[in-house]
């Protein structure tokens, strides 16, 4: 069975021009681009144009309708995005079957080795198990691999990616086998995507650094009509409720339609309560490294030696000691002070690495030490400096200040290393990676996964310098990571719903090192669940997890009710009428990991679970971790003598300390698997 293609969103470059669709359409200075929301139609349209003069109907008699509306939405909700004032859209709301319009959002993108690191080899495993949209290119550029792609930020001109960020997420999704992939000679190797024989649906919905969100929904639409498999999303918008959000709403539509969506957690840690892309139903994914790093050692006068990164790795680099002098933020240097020295900068401030860089160079210094900040802890990038550099994490840093200051004359130098393997702390959680809680929805544990995002080598539309690749970080690349593995799966298993694939994604991730350590974030202390989740994505294991949590779309629906959504919000979302006469709390829906509020009383739980293991197997239950916790799981055993049979089980939780925060793990365990759930129990947190 040959893989469906991977959808990427958020593609590709706004061409040259300085007009809106505005523009093009009127004059007035009071237009602006509405998304319209309307009822759920029960009259089924059966076509387009229908649909688009149904909801022509909605605007006022005396406008040119066909200049307005910019388009008519028919899978991921029902409305339309149109150019209004906001005169025009009081009188819209007079009509039946208007819900709500609102002014459109702008999102922001989240912007060789890690097949490999993540245990995927060729001829092996799942590769070995893997064996259509429009084209508005010409037929010499889309082919086998590129089998749709679409303009629909200036509809009618190509779609044609100048900013790159198409280009490096599907590589990462579903590149082919491309031999000697480097960049200026680091991480040479074979590079490849994580689903290799997966095909590509390009969808072109954002600027240079925007993303207009009518725009984004045109996108999504396409997609769903065109019959896409995964759905890669590397962007988002704030936290807004799930009736308010256009990828939440699109995305619910794509996953009721079997389309397994992959989403960015986001690049605002290390902050808490910073995730976006929340919703149950999307796989947000984390950042992490791996253990590649293109190695750049700061030396320094009295031996000692931290490792940083760097990807321009000068041959012939002076191995003398030269003087070091801390330039701080590197803002303005002094020539008569730094020419012929090592410079210590910090990441403080507005100035780029580059810059910071330059300004060494211009002022005659002879390298760069680059010094993290405290929240950028561990982190360090392999960018390709202006000048000799490494980047070294903010412990070292601090320590390469104290040698500094404690001698009259303090020297050093750089001694680059290349490419090096084997780094045992990976994988550690980058800084920028978003940390939950999602305030709104606590009962669900965001992130669900983290994946690789530091330092991945991915492809490049216009080569630099005879550069096909470049080294790059960013949630952008850690969901196509995910994505890809999404593709995998679904290959071998074409029966799994988008929930069964999640399931299988969170309960077989790592939470140990290469170092057979707790996963560490950017600290380089053991990370807790609301940064890794479910831990990190182990494609193997995932293949066969014994055990899956299903979830059905019309199971989300008694969920979203017990949010104290309105009848409206909820059908909205769901894109069909709905009543809500039975709700249920966030902690109780069937999802694979447990976030739980502390009661003063005990609370119980349900889950089930579905038999895709062994058909004749038992499964006996551990809970680990837990303190101030007491949790009892009933029964303890689940017997099953089917393949696809269903067994539930309850989790009774008491918490003994009202204002604590507990983490742990319910294990389930057969002779072959083990089904491994995280479980967050925290003080209860009304919010108005």
């Amino acid at each position: 069975m040959n893989l469906k293609f991977i959808s990427t969103f958020l593609c590709f470059v706004l061409l040259h021009s300085s007009k809106t669709f505005g523009d093009h359409f009127t004059n007035q200075s009071d237009l602006e681009t509405y998304v319209v929301h309307l009822e759920f139609h029960d009259q089924l349209f059966s076509n387009s144009k229908d649909v688009l003069l149904w909801h022509q109907s909605f605007l006022p008699t005396n406008l040119n309708h066909s200049s307005r509306i910019l388009y008519s939405y028919r899978h991921v909700f029902n409305g339309f995005a149109a150019m209004l004032s906001s005169d025009e859209v009081r009188e819209m709301e007079k009509k039946p079957g208007f819900l709500s319009a609102r002014p459109q959002r702008i999102f922001q993108m989240h912007t060789t080795h890690s097949p490999s690191f993540l245990g995927l080899h060729q001829n092996v495993g799942l590769w070995n198990a893997s064996n259509s949209g429009k084209c508005e290119f010409n037929v010499t550029n889309c082919n086998k691999k590129l089998i749709g792609a679409r303009n629909f930020v200036q509809p009618g001109m190509l779609p044609i990616d100048e900013n790159g960020h198409g280009t490096q997420t599907s590589s990462i999704a579903a590149g082919n086998f491309v031999d000697g992939a480097n960049f200026y000679g680091n991480a040479n190797g074979t590079a490849v995507g994580i689903a290799p024989r997966a095909h590509v649906a390009m969808y072109k919905v954002c600027g240079v650094l925007w993303c207009a969100e009518w725009m984004i929904l045109d996108g999504f639409d396409a997609a769903i009509e065109d019959g896409v498999d995964v759905i890669v999303i590397p962007m988002g918008f704030g936290h807004p409720p799930f009736y308010d959000d256009a990828i939440a709403i699109s995305t619910y539509s794509a996953m009721a339609k079997g389309i397994f969506v992959s989403g960015s957690a986001g690049n605002h840690g290390p902050g808490s309560g910073t995730v976006m892309n929340e919703a149950p139903w999307i796989l947000t994914v984390g950042d992490s490294t791996t253990d590649r790093k293109i190695s750049a050692v700061a030396v320094l006068g009295n031996g000692a030696e931290y490792e940083g990164e760097s990807a321009f790795q000068p041959t012939n680099f002076s191995q003398k000691l030269l003087p070091l002098v801390n330039g701080k933020a590197c803002e303005s240097l002094n020539t008569s002070n730094v020419k012929g020295k090592i410079v210590l900068c910090d990441t403080s401030g507005d100035l780029s690495r580059n810059v910071k860089g330059g300004r060494v160079k211009n002022a005659g210094g002879a390298g760069m030490i680059l010094m993290n900040e405290k929240y950028r802890g561990s982190t360090t990038f392999s960018e390709y400096d202006v000048v000799p550099t490494t980047q070294v994490s903010y412990k070292d840093g601090q320590e390469i200040i104290n040698y500094v200051k404690s001698t009259s004359t303090p020297v050093g130098t750089i001694s680059f290393k290349g490419t090096r393997m084997g780094d045992k702390h990976a994988p550690t959680v980058a800084y920028f990676s978003a940390r939950g809680p999602f305030i709104p929805s606590q009962g669900i544990l965001k992130p669900d996964i983290i994946g690789p995002a530091v330092n991945i080598l991915a492809a490049w539309p216009t080569p630099i310098a005879g550069q096909m690749f470049d080294l790059l970080y960013g949630t952008s690349l850690s969901c196509p990571h995910l994505a890809g593995v999404a593709a995998l799966l679904k290959n071998a298993h074409p029966n799994w719903s988008p929930a069964a694939i999640k399931s299988a994604i969170m309960t077989t991730a790592d939470i140990v090192n290469l170092g057979n350590d707790p996963i560490q974030d950017e600290t380089l202390e053991p990370a807790d669940l609301l940064t890794i989740g479910s831990g990190h994505v182990n494609p193997s294991r995932a293949n066969d997890p014994g055990l899956v949590y299903d979830i059905q779309p019309e199971d989300y629906i008694p969920y979203l009710c017990g949010l104290n959504y309105t009848d409206d919000q909820v059908s909205l979302i769901v894109n069909k009428k709905v009543h809500c006469t039975t709700s249920i709390p966030q902690s109780e829906l069937n999802y694979p990991s447990f976030s739980i509020p502390t009661e003063s009383s005990a609370q119980t739980y349900t889950r089930t679970v579905t038999n895709v293991g062994e058909a004749s197997s038992a499964y006996t239950v551990e809970v680990y971790g837990l303190k101030g916790v007491e949790v009892t799981v009933q029964p303890k055993i689940l017997k099953f003598t089917a393949l696809n049979q269903k067994a539930s089980y309850n989790v009774t939780v008491k918490s003994l300390d009202l204002t604590g925060h507990s983490q742990g793990y319910i294990i389930w365990s057969s002779d072959r698997h083990s089904v491994r759930s995280p479980i967050k129990v925290f003080p209860h947190i009304s919010v108005i």
